[in-house]
């Protein structure tokens, strides 16, 4: 109700705020009405109606804003085909437009927090008994303690191997739900729950042990019929996929126009300040691990590279006096934003290393092909942390490989943004960028 109202209300609001009229004087209230509820039948389908007690705000409001411009991409669709544009204002529809994502956006993240606040207070709590042994029990016990907002509370916890143990601790503790903590390869705790707690209505969850595991992209998906937990997959499939190919062609078409100018103008100051070509191709590896070639502005004197390529060191003779000011600010890689629209790199994501750099690092790094799982990126979580430039020493690479796979795990647009927003002030200079 809250979301139909919200959208309803912007457009009515639009309306008087184009022609001074309220909108039931007119009939567009039948389009806005129409439209209204088309947006709450494709928010229905987008799995908007679902508990989001854990706190996923940004991911509610994600799944918003996708279902607000499915609905935005048919009625201007519709408007086009029926020509029923021409008795439309586009300046109402419009500004009903932007004010309708903010109106439910605004009208969620205030139930959000008014719901968060209740819960913090008691009010709609959910009473939980853990079962289990071993790090994880401590874990979720921290985790739910530290988030009482959320309106989960631990009552009691159990060892689970007992029949009799479990029956009077649920006796005792009344819980609302019960979370199995399971040791890897051991069934047997879940297997006793589920039976003695086969005529009880209590919601039981299973929460695996995988504390000591590395994960990329964990959740669980529904492949043949089967659930299964992901352990190490990309974020990048399905509606990610098609919204992370808009970011990188609509954001880097607007950038290069933007720079196409600066991009001249640096091109002729290489080819003019030292002998060779203007621009500088180099193969790397993209995503899973495919070759790729990229491009960057010449910043070294033309010299035959051996099949181990160096890394640029402080005093680099290699380096032209043009170069070091390039790369130093990291403008060298400007031309990168031709392989964004290419496909083969994406604005944001793990910067490329040089193949034989990988050869190299995988072998010392355990997890550091799981950086290929997207697409590499002209700037990244690690570049705006200052983990860019020279890695002299293994533990260098690792902390930002570790970066790379913070970000592929967080992946989303909002973050791609902000990384972005971050890039301006803190990803173009760094201490160790030769």
């Amino acid at each position: 109700m809250a979301d139909f109202l919200a959208f309803a209300i912007a457009g009515a609001w639009a309306y008087y705020w184009r022609f001074d009229v309220p909108i039931t004087q007119a009939p567009e209230t039948i389009v806005q009405l129409v439209v209204a509820a088309a947006f709450l039948m494709l928010l229905t389908s987008t799995m908007v109606y679902r508990a989001w007690r854990g706190g996923q705000l940004l991911a509610m409001l994600g799944r918003v804003a996708l279902a607000w411009v499915i609905t935005w991409g048919i009625v201007m669709t519709w408007l086009v085909l029926s020509k029923s544009g021409e008795s439309l204002s586009r300046i109402w529809l419009g500004y009903w437009g932007i004010n309708s994502l903010l109106f439910v956006w605004l009208g969620r993240i205030g139930l959000f927090f008014l719901m968060s606040w209740l819960q913090g207070k008691g009010v709609n709590e959910l009473r939980v008994l853990l079962v289990g042994t071993g790090k994880s029990v401590t874990v979720i016990r921290r985790r739910v303690k530290a988030s009482a907002w959320t309106g989960y509370k631990v009552v009691g916890v159990t060892t689970g191997e007992s029949t009799k143990y479990l029956e009077e601790a649920v006796a005792k503790v009344r819980p609302d739900e019960v979370w199995i903590c399971q040791q890897p390869g051991d069934t047997r705790v879940a297997e006793n729950v589920l039976h003695t707690l086969r005529h009880s209505t209590v919601n039981i969850r299973l929460i695996p042990d995988l504390t000591m595991l590395q994960l990329v992209n964990h959740g669980v998906s529904v492949v043949v019929g089967v659930p299964m937990l992901d352990l190490s997959s990309s974020p990048m499939e399905g509606g990610n996929l098609v919204a992370k190919w808009l970011e990188d062609k609509i954001v880097g078409t607007l950038i290069l126009l933007l720079i196409s100018p600066l991009l001249v103008v640096i091109a002729a100051a290489v080819k003019l300040s030292s002998n060779g070509p203007a621009i500088f191709r180099q193969r790397r590896l993209g995503w899973n691990g495919e070759e790729i070639l990229i491009y960057k502005f010449r910043s070294m004197y033309q010299h035959a590279e051996s099949s181990v390529i160096s890394q640029a060191t402080k005093g680099d003779p290699r380096i032209t006096p043009l170069g070091r000011f390039l790369r130093s600010t990291s403008l060298d890689e400007l031309p990168q934003f031709i392989n964004v629209l290419q496909g083969n790199m994406s604005i944001v994501g793990p910067r490329p290393h040089a193949i034989s750099h990988n050869d190299e690092y995988m072998q010392l790094i355990p997890k550091y092909m799981l950086r290929h799982k997207v697409k590499p990126g002209i700037t990244g979580w690690a570049q705006v942390n200052g983990l860019r430039g020279e890695t002299d020493t293994v533990e260098k690479m690792e902390a930002r490989i570790q970066a790379d796979i913070y970000y592929i795990e967080h992946w989303s647009i909002w973050f791609d943004l902000k990384i972005i927003f971050l890039t301006i002030f803190k990803g173009f200079v760094g201490r160790n960028a030769y």
